[in-house]
């Protein structure tokens, strides 16, 4: 099982309720299996509802922010830890060091950002875990099918489809996520 796991969020609480709510049990189901929450350290939106949720119930939650961000009303100030980067690049590389897997909540571009290197990164065989989007009111459906439009166009391989798991409900996505298992482990590497 993992001890850490990244999640990737929107510091906004968007417009569905249910948004902050997947946010919240996330939390505490990461804080009820033991998994420490590695996050972006904002205390607003979806991203302060799943960091609030992980420590009322008892969990672990680090923050990775860049320097410009750590200012007040904008930084969590009651983590386990706050680490702060220069930068967005340190802060993603210190995220991705730290973590054993990563989730994808709902979000903006910044999300999607950290979501899509996540997956580049996971193809490219340099970070090979396990990758979770939690499609929380079928927020992700328009992704899911852009990359299956990207698969059918011939720019990604079909293999790549399995770099990453989507469910709606959190627990069946961290099950899954617990017996991923990479598509280059799978057979060789043929194709990008």
């Amino acid at each position: 099982m993992f001890q850490t796991i990244c999640i990737f969020c929107g510091s906004r609480p968007g417009v569905n309720s249910a948004y902050v709510e997947a946010a919240r049990a996330m939390g505490r189901l990461l804080a009820e299996r033991k998994i420490t929450l590695i996050f972006g350290g904002g205390m607003t939106g979806i991203m302060g509802a799943l960091a609030d949720a992980a420590l009322e119930h008892g969990g672990r939650a680090i923050g990775v922010i860049p320097e410009s961000m750590n200012v007040s009303k904008v930084v969590h100030e009651n983590l386990t830890e706050l680490i702060v980067t220069p930068n967005m690049y340190s802060r993603k590389v210190k995220m991705f060091k730290l973590s054993d897997a990563f989730i994808t909540l709902p979000g903006g571009l910044g999300t999607l950002d950290e979501l899509f290197e996540a997956l580049t990164l996971s193809q490219l065989g340099y970070e090979p875990k396990p990758i979770g989007i939690l499609n929380v009111a079928r927020y992700y459906d328009p992704l899911m099918e852009l990359i299956d439009h990207a698969i059918e166009a011939g720019f990604i391989a079909p293999r790549y489809r399995d770099v990453f798991t989507v469910r709606e409900e959190p627990a069946t996505l961290l099950d899954v996520m617990a017996a991923f298992e990479h598509p280059l482990v799978r057979g060789p590497r043929s194709e990008v």
